[in-house]
């Protein structure tokens, strides 16, 4: 670091974030309801500002800002990252809530939710942690149960209940580290914990790490993953499987980097041991699924341990925040383009996207792309991703861990090769979803909760649908998400040449 950096322009992509939810919050209380897509204008606006002052809080020395909040590399990527991936997803929303009677309250929790993790990845401090971890939690809660149906409110629930769960202990191991060091800076405990005996500091750690895995989604506390992404809305299935993991996930690798390397504890083998059972239990469960939501949450878990690499590697190897972060851009915009084809064909069966190339050939083409790149298949960006990150484990002497990851790799190709077969099939699809129909939870005739894609001839607007709407927003998503996801790829080595 740099010294003390306690101008407040430091925060201005932050202060971005904030200003559009509450201006857009309060511009939504005095619209009709027929003018509320105004508040999707002015937070699309705040995250392209955040944007442009996160370029420019880049370009200027770093530091801390009021000594708790890091301005760094690591910030400023995890703002960009997540900024691009809101503003994808509020494009999404703006289909999505459409008519909705609480659609202002739709985006200002996406932009809360996306503060919130913005501050977890660049927080050093544990209490400012503390604060962010429910920041980027509350939003989300509400969001999973935002349609007020059976399985939202399902899936919220248990959403909730994992978080607060999980939550208790990790507040146990703030207490028990600022007991310990004295502190809950980061460079302060890095100091002090080194003095500590080791079993003390594990039991810290190992509770305070409760909380982590839930935000990543990481074994054993995953299980909220795939009845989120199955029970509420697509878009904010999209959302919560990837905003929330990328500060979580950085906020992470800086807590192992700072004070974990510090401690007598053995957390390299516990996240190794970790990141070996998320990734293997995310692909195994991930075969036998028919819904696409649910293989995409499977698929998140997996690529959760895939990202725990660079993590394991903190302190050892100059690969290991370039790896991390490179993946983890790679990752949001593949899979919310994955997700951005759900909510275009509103079809959620493997039997339903039978002849999709047919019907849309430049919807099928983004999906093989972010299929393909999930998996790891070059030139995409999740490929250079991956590559990164068994390097980095390799390099830090975990070559056991980048060989079980490499197995992994190859295992996931059948289950998402289940997904792209059907999709170059001739035919039409085999499972028509309609309303109340299990494989789509969502049916259009479902009351109280926002259309999804249904195609041509829905009900809700002039000359078309709602969902139609919906169709062409996220189709759009679709292909700027795949082309992203190839563009990056291939231009990786200028991209980490010049940001690293």
């Amino acid at each position: 670091m740099n010294g003390m950096n306690d101008d407040p322009l430091g925060l201005l992509p932050e202060l971005f974030l904030l200003g559009g939810a509450v201006l857009g919050l309060l511009t939504g209380m005095f619209l009709p309801r027929h003018r509320q897509p105004i508040v999707a204008w002015i937070c699309a606006l705040a995250l392209a500002g955040g944007l442009a002052a996160g370029a420019f809080a880049a370009a200027r020395p770093g530091g801390m800002a009021f000594e708790s909040y890091a301005l760094d590399p690591l910030t400023h990527v995890t703002r960009a990252t997540v900024m691009l991936a809101t503003l994808l997803v509020v494009v999404l929303a703006s289909g999505w809530a459409r008519g909705h009677r609480r659609e202002t309250e739709a985006y200002v929790l996406l932009l809360l939710s996306a503060l919130g993790a913005i501050i977890l990845a660049g927080t050093a401090d544990l209490l400012v942690f503390v604060a962010a971890y429910l920041l980027a939690s509350i939003p989300a809660y509400a969001l999973t149960g935002f349609a007020k149906d059976a399985p939202g409110t399902e899936a919220a629930l248990k959403y909730y209940l994992m978080g607060a769960f999980l939550g208790v202990p990790m507040l146990a191991g703030v207490t028990l580290l600022y007991g310990l060091g004295g502190s809950t800076t980061y460079a302060a405990l890095g100091e002090r914990l080194a003095g500590v005996p080791g079993a003390a500091v594990a039991c810290a750690l190992v509770a305070l790490l409760a909380g982590v895995l839930f935000k990543i989604g990481g074994v054993p506390a995953h299980f909220w993953v795939p009845d989120v992404a199955e029970g509420a809305p697509a878009v904010v299935a999209a959302f919560v499987t990837t905003v929330p993991k990328v500060g979580a996930f950085v906020a992470l690798f800086r807590m192992a980097g700072e004070f974990f390397a510090a401690s007598a504890a053995d957390w390299r083998l516990l996240l190794a041991l970790v990141a070996t059972a998320t990734m293997t239990l995310g692909n195994l469960a991930a075969f036998f699924q028919d819904n696409v939501r649910r293989l995409l949450a499977y698929s998140t878990i997996s690529q959760a341990g895939y990202l725990l690499l660079p993590v394991v590697a903190a302190g050892r190897s100059d690969l290991a925040a370039p790896a991390l972060l490179f993946y983890l851009g790679a990752y949001a915009v593949t899979n919310l383009g994955a997700f951005a084809v759900v909510v275009a064909t509103g079809r959620d069966s493997l039997g339903g996207y039978t002849g999709l190339a047919r019907r849309s050939p430049g919807l099928a083409a983004s999906l093989a792309v972010c299929l393909f790149g999930l998996i790891g298949t070059p030139p995409t960006a999740v490929f250079v991703g991956k590559l990164l990150a068994f390097a980095t484990a390799w390099d830090a002497g975990q070559a056991w861990l980048a060989v079980v990851a490499a197995a992994n790799t190859v295992a996931s190709v059948f289950y998402y090769l289940r997904w792209i077969v059907p999709v170059f099939r001739p035919g039409d699809p085999a499972s028509p979803e309609g309303p109340g129909d299990p494989g789509n939870p969502e049916g259009p005739g479902e009351p109280g909760r926002p259309h999804r894609a249904e195609g041509p001839g829905g009900p809700g607007r002039p000359g078309g649908s709602v969902a139609e709407g919906v169709s062409r927003g996220a189709a759009w998503v679709a292909h700027v998400a795949a082309g992203a996801s190839v563009l990056l790829g291939v231009a990786s080595g200028l991209v980490l040449a010049r940001g690293w």
